[in-house]
Parts: C-alpha cells; structure tokens; sequence
C-alpha cells in the first residue's frame, strides 16, 4: 500500500525537498543547497541521500512510498531527459533514470514552472480545477498548462513557454531568450522596471517613482497610492499579459489562470488590470474563466511534483 511520495524542487540556488501522503498533506518539508559545481555532479546524489535520510528519520520502508516527482529549471521529456540546464551546469542528463538508480525508487520529472502549475491545480489558487493556465511573474516570466489534470509539455519539453508569446516588435532590447519582443521583457519583474524607466524617462510628470529605487513592488505600491506615472506603467503591463493570457486561452480553454511568482505579491490589484484588458480582447466563450492569484507560494513546485507522481 502506498501512502508516502516525495516532491523535488530543484533551483539554481537550493533544492526544496517534500515529504507528503498521497491525499497531498505536506507531512515534512526542508531545503537543501544545490552544488553546481563540476557540472552539478552531486545534484541528484545529494537529493537522493536527502530523501533516504529522510525515510530513516521517519522508519519509512521504501515499498510504502509511490515515488519521486522532481521539477527542473528547463525543459524536459517524458523520458525524464534533459537537454541542458545553464543554471545547473547540467549538459544531456537523464534525470530520472539516475534518480531512480541512486534510491531505488520510481521518478518523473517536470519543468518547474509546470509543476508549479500542477501544484496550485491540485492544492493552490485553482484547487478543483483541471484545466488550468499558469504564469509565473519573478526575474522573468514562466508558465505552466494544465489540461485534464495532466501538464502539457509538447514533444521538446517546452510547452507553457508563455513568456516567450511575442507581443511587440518595438520593445527596445533582447530577451534573453535572443528573441525580440517577448512577454517576458515586458510582464516580469524585470520588465515591469524597465517599462517604469522608460515612463520615467519620456515624461515630466511627478512621480513617487522619482524618488528611490524604481522595481516592481515600488510601482505597484505607487499604484496603490495613486500615482498617476505607476498608473500608466501597471496599464501597459495589464495591456500585454491580459492580451497574452486572451490568446492562450482562445487555445487551450482554461477554467482558470493562476497568477504567481514575486510580483504578484502585488495583490488583488495586479488583477484588476490584467482582467480589465484580458475582458476586452478574450473568445466570447471564455469571458468567465477565473483568474486568481497562486496561493502555494515557493511550496508549489514540490506540491506540483509529488502530484505527478500520484
């Protein structure tokens, strides 16, 4: 009988790390540092041992536990086969096959914006729903689709790129990605501060803005204040992504889009300007899909990966 499962949250940083029961009850979670030195050699045994550790610690025997579900930050086949991940040091690595030899235990892997994606479907913003759109606004833009339960990640592991959905030709400058004009330069947290100076810089108008540092969360507070210039800002912002997430959903047909990652710490009113444009350009039949804000936090990629394992 199964009753435990292991979820994985791999970044460039540390490695979240989760033990839960198969109804989804978080029964542990702990954090552990990812050593990409050497290629990122240790990763996996380092995860490995973590989660034999943590069996021992617990007096778990191995035949109770449905496996690991373990999110990367890049693409991903089925197969569990990475191509390369920069931020990792990682060249061709087939993740879950290694992790599977390391501790004896059945893995499948995911983008971890996907299986941020799976997690607030399963516990989060959209828990309930089973077709779901996910957006992650941090240093860029990710996303995650979610349909009949199942994450869509296209035969390249690349499926729920929304921040790479090209919106404008006269963006100034690259996006990381080498393409020009993506969601990502405009709706991240990065983007968001560029739009600012860019405002900042085209008009005399007074501004809170002015006055110190300019970042996502200083124009979203200055909205909140209401300031005219932020205003103008968080309009252009909500005019991309509610015009991004009309398209997708023209697509995919959600029931629902969860808005996360570090801007929408923002709150209700991030919302209420990306609704206002997605309202006026969305398919008629997806005029009441819901968009809500993530509520799982950083817990959602090891949320996500257990859930693909269940």
């Amino acid at each position: 009988m199964k009753k435990y499962v292991f979820g994985v949250d791999v970044g460039g940083t540390t490695v979240k790390m989760g033990l839960f029961n198969v109804d989804g009850e978080v029964l542990d979670k702990w954090e552990i540092k990812t050593r990409t030195e050497n290629g990122g050699e240790a990763i996996l045994p380092d995860i490995a041992a973590s989660a034999l550790a943590k069996l021992e610690e617990k007096g778990i025997a191995k035949d109770e536990v449905a496996g690991i579900g373990i999110g990367i930050p890049g693409p991903i086949n089925e197969e569990g086969v990475v191509p390369f991940t920069a931020n990792l040091g990682w060249g061709y690595k087939e993740v879950t096959k290694e992790l599977e030899v390391l501790t004896g235990l059945p893995c499948k892997g995911g983008n971890d914006a996907n299986v941020a994606a799976l997690g607030e479907a399963w516990k989060g913003g959209a828990a309930g729903y089973s077709n779901v759109v996910m957006v992650t606004l941090g240093t860029g833009v990710g996303g995650g689709i979610i349909i009949g339960g199942k994450i869509v990640a296209g035969s390249n592991g690349a499926g729920g790129e929304i921040g790479h959905l090209h919106v404008d030709d006269d963006i100034p400058g690259f996006c990381g990605c080498g393409n020009k004009g993506c969601l990502e330069q405009v709706a991240s947290a990065t983007g968001i501060t560029n739009l600012a100076n860019q405002a900042l810089a085209a008009s005399d108008k007074p501004s809170m803005l002015r006055e110190g540092e300019v970042s996502a969360k200083t124009v979203f507070d200055a909205v909140k204040a209401d300031d005219e210039l932020a205003k103008e800002v968080a309009e252009r912002f909500g005019k991309y992504l509610g015009t991004a997430l009309a398209n997708i959903t023209a697509i995919v047909d959600p029931q629902a889009i969860v808005i996360g990652g570090g801007v929408s710490k923002a709150g209700e009113i991030l919302l209420e300007y990306i609704e206002k444009y997605y309202q006026k350009y969305c398919f008629k039949a997806c005029k009441d899909v819901k968009i809500v804000l993530a509520t799982l936090g950083n817990d959602a990629g090891i949320f996500g990966s257990a859930k693909m394992v269940l």
